[in-house]
């Protein structure tokens, strides 16, 4: 039995913000056999990035499962910490230096700069839609936006409770800022997705990654219930760059409306 209505939240999150593609969560498993038993599970028939296996839930609506094995090299795996990645020669970054950075140097500081799930301790990833409800709950809950939604729903995360987020760019290998970052630090994690992501993942150019505890999303999504309250929604509507702006802030702002 569903601990909580994984459709509805779901759909709240794609009519407040709405979403082109579906909300979808990650959960990372121990033993295969445990991944094995969720219902409707889709298993890769060939090698995959797990950029495509993120756009098979996202844009497919697919529950896909991942070990090690399905995966096309030791960059995928380490992120989520899927077998023995994380040895010297991916520490080094030699197969990126040349490619995405000038020197040894430069690409091995940039596989130090990821954020990375330990090795060795889980055999499976499981990505499903949310509104599927098989992973209950999942580890961490995903959705692409443009960056206007971005930005609406990182308002309602500071509705109630506000702090002040920072986020890095890794650069290449950008799903450690956001899936990679979230499941190792369990805070909200906003990326722009990279080449890989776009290329292999179907990630519209538009479009940006926010990763973060499920739980989390009842807080963003009250606080963006009470911006509409207040006549902020999302999609914003234009004003107008010539217009005298008093009429439009004095409907949020009274002091300001004279």
């Amino acid at each position: 039995m569903a601990t909580r209505d994984w459709a509805a939240l779901a759909a709240t999150l794609e009519q407040l913000l709405r979403l082109r593609s579906l909300p979808f969560g990650m959960k990372l498993l121990a033993d295969r056999a445990a991944m094995d038993a969720i219902p409707r599970l889709r298993r890769p028939q060939a090698i995959h990035t797990l950029d495509q296996a993120v756009g098979q839930a996202a844009r497919l609506g697919w529950t896909v499962g991942i070990t090690a094995e399905d995966l096309v090299g030791a960059q995928c795996r380490a992120v989520v910490g899927l077998g023995r990645a994380k040895d010297t020669a991916w520490r080094s970054g030699e197969h990126m230096a040349g490619v995405w950075f000038a020197t040894p140097e430069d690409a091995r500081a940039h596989q130090a700069a990821m954020h990375c799930v330990e090795d060795g301790r889980y055999e499976a990833l499981v990505i499903s839609p949310l509104a599927a409800g098989r992973l209950d709950p999942p580890d961490i809950a995903l959705f692409y936006a443009t960056p206007g939604a971005m930005m609406y729903f990182i308002n309602g995360l500071q509705w109630s409770g506000y702090r002040r987020f920072d986020w890095g760019v890794v650069g290449e290998s950008a799903c450690a800022d956001s899936w990679g970052r979230a499941l190792v630090r369990r805070e909200p994690s906003l990326s722009i997705p990279c080449f890989a992501e776009r290329r292999y993942g179907g990630v519209l150019d538009e479009e940006m990654l926010m990763a973060l505890p499920p739980e989390q999303l009842d807080q963003a999504i009250a606080g963006m219930q009470a911006l509409a309250k207040n006549g902020f929604r999302y999609p914003f509507a234009q004003y107008g760059m010539q217009q005298d702006v008093r009429a439009g802030m004095g409907v949020s702002y009274p002091s300001r409306a004279g």
